[in-house]
């Protein structure tokens, strides 16, 4: 069962079945219940896969909610010009507010951006951004040294402050340095707030997984995140950044 956010606490408007993309990020090894159970692709393998664009996907959803809109009543465009309209939203600032209509870039001939994202998969992926960039993001540097409760408290209240005022909240999650997750999600809403067990729960686009929201947690006991149990990840504790909330962050 798909579940939904609490209106007072989320994004005006967004929809994960419709307003998020249709495709998956994949990751570089196989894993199974979070543990590597197949090593590097060869370069055949490797070949169609879209890989290391977790950061990427997370931004995207963002930057097509608030910039584009779209027609499905007028034709769609060619590959040439839808293109250049992909790229164009791809580089304008997820931190800033939301365009009005009229301002925002259209693509016709399709009703959301799961749709379009869909019948034009290859040409979207090509043109959304590279993921080795990522790598070197400055607010990157931060897993290696910012360790304290202090700082996850801090992250707790700001994603709450987000959601409350109808905002995104992209969050770079890394347990470093065991490194069994470096992710990046981006949360649109709040599930329950304070259940019995005395934890926070939010849902998040994780881009590994197209097919419904993931669950992150804050545990007010321990003072810290826990994801969602996956293939790729063993499940439980995190630590959580925010990430493109505003410049080189």
């Amino acid at each position: 069962m798909l579940i939904t956010a609490t209106g007072d606490a989320s994004v005006p408007g967004f929809n994960f079945q419709r307003d998020t993309l249709s495709f998956a990020n994949s990751t570089v090894f196989e894993y199974a219940n979070g543990e590597i159970v197949r090593t590097k692709r060869s370069k055949e393998e490797k070949k169609d896969r879209y890989m290391r664009r977790c950061f990427v996907m997370s931004r995207t959803i963002v930057q097509f909610h608030k910039f584009a809109r779209f027609d499905p009543h007028a034709p769609a465009l060619d590959d040439k010009e839808l293109a250049k309209r992909i790229r164009a939203v791809a580089h304008m600032r997820p931190w800033n507010p939301p365009l009005p209509a009229e301002k925002r870039i259209i693509f016709p001939g399709y009703a959301d951006l799961r749709a379009m994202s869909k019948a034009r998969t290859h040409l979207m992926q090509k043109h959304l951004g590279l993921g080795w960039p990522t790598y070197f993001r400055p607010g990157n540097g931060r897993m290696f040294y910012k360790h304290d409760i202090a700082y996850q408290e801090k992250t707790h209240h700001d994603l709450n402050q987000a959601l409350a005022r109808g905002e995104f909240f992209i969050l770079y999650l890394s347990d470093y340095p065991t490194l069994h997750i470096n992710h990046a999600v981006t949360a649109y809403g709040l599930n329950k707030k304070h259940t019995k067990k005395g934890e926070d729960s939010y849902l998040t686009y994780d881009p590994n997984h197209p097919d419904g929201p993931r669950e992150l947690k804050w545990s007010y006991k321990n003072h810290a995140f826990d994801f969602q149990k996956d293939e790729e990840f063993v499940g439980g504790f995190t630590r959580a950044f925010q990430v493109y909330g505003k410049p080189f962050q």
